[in-house]
């Protein structure tokens, strides 16, 4: 039986001398940084961003998609309003292909999700730690924490832990982790501690034990559904050719087939956020009012997490301004 080889995306780019690869993975105005960083490296000391009166946002994932689906429409909402949103990927995704893996799937996916950055308006960081293989380390919590540091975030959004993928789980129990260490000054004291805990928020889910999913927040995302679908199929490793569990017929090699799968992908993520809509339509209601929270028809919802920065109805409000 043939094994196939692992390599690290910064292994790859050592050895592949692919150094103009440099820079996928913060899409943001300022100078790129390096592509990943590694489990056991802690990220470089960095001074908070200076203080402009806008709302600071930092999303985890596990996975470079992960982010994306769970926060693409809301992300481009703050970002098209002049707030600042940044989409981490704690591990690099590679594993999640039936076919390919190593640096090469890594590198891969990398590339999709900062295109997916760029199009919403974001900014996109990929960890180097192996899909499938994160776990609640002492070192991997500072990771999280300096992260949240240099973001300078008012908001921190993540999955919950009760969720099927250790991955998810994971990297959901490092954030809440790191929900009070980010105030702490002699934890990672390389990099200054934040001076207000920040909100900390947990995507929708459809998971009931040991307890469901609760909507304290309901965002509307009509108007840019289209460019938020527009951003997601650039995934296409994913959403296309199925991830880990697709198949050699998922995504056929001509174009006529290629453009069918396209169209049913749009569909299917386009009914996810009617999905979640018609789910939480008593938030909206709360939030936009009977008539046009009735009318809303595309999606996403968000539960305050107990840790962190407990606000009131008015300061949830003034965190989505929409």
């Amino acid at each position: 039986m043939k094994t196939r080889k692992r390599y690290s995306v910064l292994a790859l780019l050592a050895a592949g001398g692919i150094g103009a690869a440099l820079g996928f993975v913060l899409n943001e105005p300022r100078p790129a940084v390096a592509l990943a960083r590694a489990s056991a490296v802690a990220p470089a000391p960095a001074a908070q961003p200076a203080a402009d009166g806008k709302l600071r946002i930092i999303f985890f994932g596990a996975h470079p998609d992960d982010s994306e689906y769970r926060g693409a429409g809301v992300a481009m909402k703050w970002a098209k309003a002049g707030h600042h949103v940044k989409l981490v990927s704690t591990t690099n995704g590679d594993i999640g292909h039936w076919r390919e893996a190593g640096g090469p799937l890594a590198l891969r996916r990398t590339k999709e999700v900062v295109e997916v950055g760029r199009q919403l308006g974001v900014a996109t960081e990929v960890l180097d730690i192996h899909d499938g293989e994160i776990m609640p380390t002492l070192e991997n919590r500072r990771i999280i924490t300096r992260l949240i540091r240099q973001w300078n975030a008012d908001v921190v959004i993540t999955n919950r832990p009760n969720d099927y993928h250790p991955d998810h789980r994971y990297t959901s129990i490092l954030v809440q982790d790191s929900a009070y260490m980010v105030t702490v000054p002699f934890f990672c004291p390389d990099v200054p501690p934040l001076q207000k805990n920040p909100v900390f928020l947990y995507s929708s889910d459809r998971f009931q034990r040991p307890n469901p999913f609760r909507a304290d927040v309901a965002v509307a995302i009509d108007d840019v559904i289209e460019p938020t679908l527009d951003a997601l199929l650039v995934m296409e490793s994913q959403i296309h050719e199925g991830g880990a569990n697709g198949h050699a017929g998922l995504f056929p090699d001509d174009e006529a087939g290629r453009q069918r799968r396209r169209d049913q992908v749009r569909k299917d993520l386009a009914r996810r956020y009617v999905g979640y809509a018609n789910s939480y339509r008593d938030a909206l209601v709360r939030y936009y009012g009977q008539d046009r929270g009735r009318k809303v028809q595309y999606a996403q919802a968000f539960e305050v997490c107990e840790y962190g920065r407990q606000p009131s109805e008015d300061e949830l409000k003034k965190m989505f301004p929409f």
